[in-house]
């Protein structure tokens, strides 16, 4: 596989995943007859780990190359659609979940549409997206970048951040990575996820790093 900044970020943020993939399991309590909707996911993050539940739909907005016999002990589906305007009908999983992806859909109104498609089709809910309020952009691995107003962001992330050093990417790649990534604060998640809990993980048990809400019952 080819070096890239997915390379970087498998390495780096490999402990948290782990531990939040505990945590899934602590707080959720998927059961081997639950069914789950991952918006946004991929097949590869389900396999590292005993399939918890009886079957996982992952959905991206692109077909995804997935031969279910990599995988031969796990029953995940891939699916083709847009996670702001979901096509299942109401609480048709008993989980939908979602790991980083909400910062990725644009802007706020569509930020809003995700989350509450997300919150239509699932009857328990679990999304985590990076906190707005952590000094490290996590995409673009520099610090306080996410900060400045989005013409800033174009002209600095090519020759400023870890992100545009190894992927080198041109223009139109640039403005694309800007003007669909927005991180949120706290205080939006919360607007966005009303009848959810809501978890900070923090680094160095100060920083907040990212924000997951839950929903346990429908």
């Amino acid at each position: 596989m080819p070096f890239s900044i997915h390379t970087i970020y498998r390495y780096i943020f490999k402990v948290w995943r782990r531990r939040r993939f505990a945590l899934f399991l602590t707080l959720m309590k998927p059961s081997p007859s639950d069914i789950v909707l991952d918006v946004g996911g991929f097949p590869g993050f389900w396999i590292s780990a005993p399939q918890p539940v009886k079957r996982i739909d992952t959905l991206n907005v692109h077909e995804v190359d997935w031969d279910g016999k990599q995988a031969p002990n796990h029953n995940i589906k891939t699916l083709v659609g847009d996670g702001c305007s979901l096509t299942m009908p109401d609480h048709s999983y008993d989980i939908a979940f979602s790991n980083s992806v909400i910062e990725h859909v644009g802007s706020w109104e569509r930020q809003r549409q995700f989350a509450q498609e997300i919150r239509r089709v699932g009857r328990r809910i679990w999304v985590q997206t990076p906190a707005y309020e952590c000094p490290i952009e996590p995409h673009y691995l520099a610090p306080f970048v996410h900060y400045f107003p989005r013409s800033f962001q174009k002209k600095f992330v090519r020759w400023c951040t870890v992100w545009g050093w190894i992927e080198r990417p041109d223009r139109d790649q640039i403005n694309s990575m800007v003007e669909t990534t927005r991180l949120l604060r706290k205080s939006e998640m919360r607007k966005l996820f009303p009848d959810c809990e809501l978890i900070t993980e923090r680094m160095f048990g100060i920083i907040p790093k990212s924000y997951i809400v839950i929903r346990r019952v429908a």
